[in-house]
């Protein structure tokens, strides 16, 4: 599975198999997860084998089951991580999915109280991505058309058209794609588009999606 085909097919899973990831993949993924870490300035980390990070009450409300390993997104305190949280977190989910394995970001219903104990002084927590087998593979969900992502009107190259694609397909909190994509001066710009939950980790996804399919850096 390719990068392309990860974004296509990766869907939010909640319930998850009671099968352990192998080794390899751990050590794949803590690698990767040190690369970005060294590139952002971020604090991302992974904890496997720890079921405490989903045993609460906002995480059975939330529909999660047998989350045993997750992704925590964290970074300096006072310092704007949102948008780098999205778009690291993605990468390490769409590398996740391409390993066989199920994700999804979660930003309220898991045990907050105690993944923040993991966090150190200085630092603060910006989301966990639940990670694992699924039971399932997910469901996709309708979205809105590119037409009413876009900011700019007219014909586009084809390198844009496979990142808006791309974009268009990343996870955004409740699927509400608070997001506009154009060019600007031959080059793609992405931007927050109304007020909405975690817009910022949001962007990140979504410009993650966008690079990683049209080879171009986004504004």
């Amino acid at each position: 599975m390719d990068i392309l085909q990860a974004i296509q097919e990766r869907h939010s899973v909640r319930v998850y198999k009671d099968q352990p990831i192998e080794e390899e993949k751990r050590a794949k993924l803590q690698d990767l997860a040190e690369a970005c870490n060294a590139e952002s300035g971020l604090h991302i980390f992974i904890r496997f084998d720890d079921p405490e990070g989903f045993d609460s009450r906002m995480a059975h409300y939330g529909s999660f089951r047998n989350v045993k390993n997750y992704i925590v997104l964290a970074g300096p305190e006072g310092k704007d991580i949102e948008e780098d949280c999205g778009y690291y977190g993605e990468k390490l989910v769409l590398e996740a999915q391409m390993m066989g394995l199920n994700t999804c970001w979660v930003a309220l219903t898991f045990n907050k109280k105690m993944v923040k104990k993991l966090i150190p002084d200085g630092e603060q927590l910006c989301m966990v991505i639940a990670l694992g087998y699924g039971e399932n593979q997910g469901t996709a969900h309708k979205g809105k058309s590119l037409d009413e992502l876009m900011a700019t009107k007219g014909s586009m190259p084809d390198w844009f058209r496979k990142g808006a694609e791309a974009a268009m397909l990343a996870p955004t909190a409740v699927n509400q794609q608070k997001f506009k994509m154009g060019i600007k001066d031959g080059e793609p710009v992405i931007r927050i588009s109304g007020k909405g939950f975690y817009t910022k980790t949001d962007l990140g996804i979504v410009k993650y999606h966008f690079e990683a399919a049209s080879g171009r850096k986004v504004q």
